[in-house]
């Protein structure tokens, strides 16, 4: 009786099949960490979206903008990745101690308060406005509103322009959140008015353009792109 001679894999066949494995692992890996970033901006352009729609509604019952969060009903639910900037009367970014603290694993209602802290208690130190600050930096983007015939927001501007100008005032908010935990910030901006930017190459939105809408989140600083 003969023998039946067992062949298993030579060394150079498992060599080619582990290389292209790491191949499909380069490719494959990026791509799906960048999908995942993207899919963690669905938060902010939904809760800026939100912030609009509240803010369109005050307007048409009380002829004016909101610059607290109780004013405008603006509740962002816990796991928030992003902090979100009302700013004030006579534009300005919130005041630290006006932000909604989320560093514990309760929160006290906070409807006089004109904004709300990413969630650190859940993602870490890292995730503290004041961490999320430092990263904008020189990357802030120079994005503005312009109406002919209507106040102009500055550059920058977060805020009611000025309530006392209401019902011809302007509006604009503000998020700044870290989706892949690297050095730089994901930024995006919403207002009352159409939208023109000075935005670096990897923000999402097209410089110089009056094409985005009012009410439509704008990212002036993307953080899958950027980093």
């Amino acid at each position: 009786m003969t023998k039946r001679l067992k062949k298993g894999f030579t060394l150079i066949e498992l060599m080619i099949v582990v290389a292209i494995i790491g191949i499909l692992a380069a490719i494959a890996i990026p791509n799906f960490i960048r999908f995942q970033a993207r899919s963690k901006q669905s938060e902010v352009k939904t809760n800026l979206k939100a912030l609009f729609t509240g803010q369109k509604s005050r307007f048409g019952e009380k002829d004016r903008y909101a610059v607290t969060l109780g004013e405008v009903g603006f509740a962002p639910e816990r796991g928030n990745r992003y902090y979100y900037d009302l700013g004030l009367d006579m534009g300005g970014a919130c005041p630290a101690a006006q932000l909604e603290p989320r560093i514990a694993a309760t929160v006290a209602p906070a409807g006089t308060l004109c904004g709300v802290e990413a969630d650190s208690y859940r993602y870490g130190a890292e995730f503290q406005t004041a961490m999320l600050v430092d990263l904008i930096g020189a990357t802030m983007a120079d994005w503005e509103t312009a109406v002919t015939g209507n106040a102009n927001l500055p550059a920058n501007f977060i805020g009611v322009d000025d309530l006392a100008q209401c019902p011809m005032c302007d509006w604009s908010a503000h998020a700044v959140g870290n989706i892949d935990n690297d050095v730089g910030d994901d930024e995006w901006w919403v207002s009352s008015q159409f939208e023109s930017q000075v935005v670096s190459a990897c923000a999402e939105a097209t410089p110089m353009t009056m094409s985005d809408q009012p009410g439509a989140p704008v990212n002036t600083r993307n953080d899958v792109n950027c980093d």
